[in-house]
């Protein structure tokens, strides 16, 4: 099977496309020790702009955010709660603050499980995807499809997707209720 490793290119198109389309995908990480681990995104959520009240960018540039309103393809790590680490990948253009929050991988179910099962701190904070971590695309369009895949029109291998509400953003007014969070479909 042929791997390939997602450019910049790729995180710089529009932020919902971008997390439906991450879903498939294998986040990568090179660990302290050397050792590479790797697992497929089953769950992204998406947060875009300054209109988006669930977004931390929406009351503009502060020290946190100034991450998210850097160049596709940087890695935004925060913490919550005191305690667990998020992983987020900055889309769109520079100067607008949008990214994708891998919520969850194969076998690892929300954010800060995500982060501890690669060792992801803020340490990894404003540095750009590339060789400590990174997102491969490693679907074939000769290989045989599992039921959650399909092809479109093009022939290019697509992945079922379901569209959810997003979590933990009550607080969010309207932007609450939209539904920009993906996991594949069972």
């Amino acid at each position: 099977m042929r791997s390939t490793k997602l450019s910049h290119n790729f995180f710089a198109k529009n932020t919902l496309w971008v997390a439906k389309n991450l879903l498939g995908k294998y986040l990568c990480r090179r660990l302290p020790s050397g050792k590479v681990i790797d697992a497929m995104i089953t769950e992204t959520e998406a947060y875009l702009g300054f209109n988006d009240k669930a977004s931390h960018a929406r009351k503009g540039r502060t020290k946190r955010t100034e991450v998210m309103f850097g160049p596709p393809g940087t890695i935004y790590v925060y913490l919550i709660y005191g305690m667990y680490h998020c992983l987020n990948l900055v889309t769109e253009k520079e100067n607008y603050p949008a990214a994708v929050l891998i919520r969850g991988v194969a076998g690892v179910n929300g954010p800060g499980k995500v982060c501890r099962h690669f060792q992801i701190d803020r340490s990894l904070n404003n540095q750009k995807l590339g060789q400590g971590l990174w997102v491969e695309d490693r679907r074939n369009k000769k290989s045989p499809l599992r039921p959650d895949v399909y092809r479109d029109y093009e022939g290019q291998v697509k992945i079922k997707y379901k569209k959810l509400k997003r979590v933990g953003v009550d607080y969010a007014g309207e932007s609450k209720n939209r539904p920009w969070r993906f996991l594949i479909a069972d």
